[in-house]
């Protein structure tokens, strides 16, 4: 399940950036371009998002973290890089 985690973190934060990158670059530019590819990238980071939730909250019952820690790894998909800072962090850590 941690590795999993692991794998998780790492796609939602590139996704994340995925997301943003095609907002700040292609749509001022190629908003054509912009809307079709809006969709998948949108669905491809929900989905990874919901799994780094529902993960974030198995594992951090299994490894029994603290309510801080919990909320630190929940914020992080918050925040553009900070689930690859919590990959190595706290999930290195863990293991």
């Amino acid at each position: 399940m941690l590795k999993s985690f692991k794998i998780v973190a790492v796609l939602e934060g590139i996704s994340y950036l995925v997301l943003f990158g095609n907002m700040l670059l292609v749509k001022p530019f190629q908003p054509e371009i912009y809307k079709t590819l809006l969709y998948p990238i949108g669905m491809a980071h929900g989905l990874l998002f919901i799994a780094y939730v529902l993960l974030a909250l198995l594992v951090g019952s299994k490894f029994k973290w603290s309510f801080k820690t919990l909320g630190i790894v929940l914020l992080a998909s918050l925040i553009p890089f900070a689930t690859f800072y919590i990959e190595r962090k706290y999930l290195n850590r863990t293991a």
